[in-house]
């Protein structure tokens, strides 16, 4: 009889496990990775992932107004240290990739040049992720102010909410060249869309991107969460975020 109660009991933990979803949201430059590593996350634990996308300081801005997220994957470290600071967070923040910047065009513009072309007066649109709520948007501000073509671009910035939407500009051709994370121009998606090339690192800060665990979830999924943010350090993990143009923190 112990046995069967024990056995009943272990099944109904496991039906609840397998049933179980979190929610992560994640700065918008992850769009194709984190799906990937959700994917291998449910496929290793059992517990299905709820994407959520966007700016990193929207997102910011969502759970500090109560959005039941569990678990947090910015663009950079300041938002997850504001929520750290603020008593939002189970975890303390810790880095798990270093992104990228390129400069990417689908309207056949010659990037021989590289960033210095956006002062083309051939250029008349160029799109950025909104520097106030994007870390790629304040990192493609700073690269130009690095290359001293941020005053000839002024008039032509248009600005995306996130870099996902900076992304769809360039990509539906309502823009010339836009800055985007390395990240999307090699997903599945957008690999064989326009051309590219890489900003020099030098001419702007390291995106250090940091993830943290919430406290808006439920305890179970706070436990969940926690999974999920070891699995960021795991091969599988690192495997996908090399696939996407991320470097790693060294382990």
């Amino acid at each position: 009889m112990k046995l069967l109660k024990l056995s009943l009991v272990s099944l109904i933990l496991a039906s609840t496990l397998a049933a179980q979803t979190i929610t992560v949201a994640a700065a918008a430059n992850m769009k194709y990775a984190v799906t990937d590593i959700a994917k291998a996350f449910t496929t290793q634990s059992g517990i299905d992932v709820k994407i959520i996308t966007g700016a990193s300081g929207k997102l910011t801005q969502q759970i500090m107004s109560g959005a039941p997220y569990d678990v947090f994957l910015s663009a950079d470290v300041e938002f997850p240290a504001k929520l750290e600071k603020g008593g939002f967070t189970t975890t303390p923040s810790q880095v798990y990739a270093y992104g990228a910047l390129v400069l990417w065009t689908n309207t056949g513009v010659n990037l021989v040049k590289g960033v210095a072309v956006v002062a083309d007066p051939a250029i008349k649109k160029v799109a950025i992720a909104n520097p106030k709520t994007a870390p790629y948007g304040i990192e493609a501000m700073n690269t130009m102010h690095f290359y001293k073509v941020d005053g000839a671009v002024t008039s032509k910035l248009i600005t995306a909410e996130s870099i996902s939407q900076a992304s769809t500009y360039v990509a539906t051709k309502a823009v010339d060249v836009g800055f985007v994370a390395k990240s999307i121009v090699l997903s599945p998606e957008m690999k064989n869309v326009g051309k590219w090339v890489e900003v020099d690192p030098k001419s702007y800060n390291t995106i250090d991107q940091a993830m943290v665990g919430l406290k808006n979830g439920t305890p179970e999924n706070q436990i969940a969460a926690k999974r999920f943010l070891q699995f960021m350090s795991s091969a599988k993990t690192h495997e996908i975020l090399k696939a996407s143009g991320y470097a790693l923190p060294k382990q």
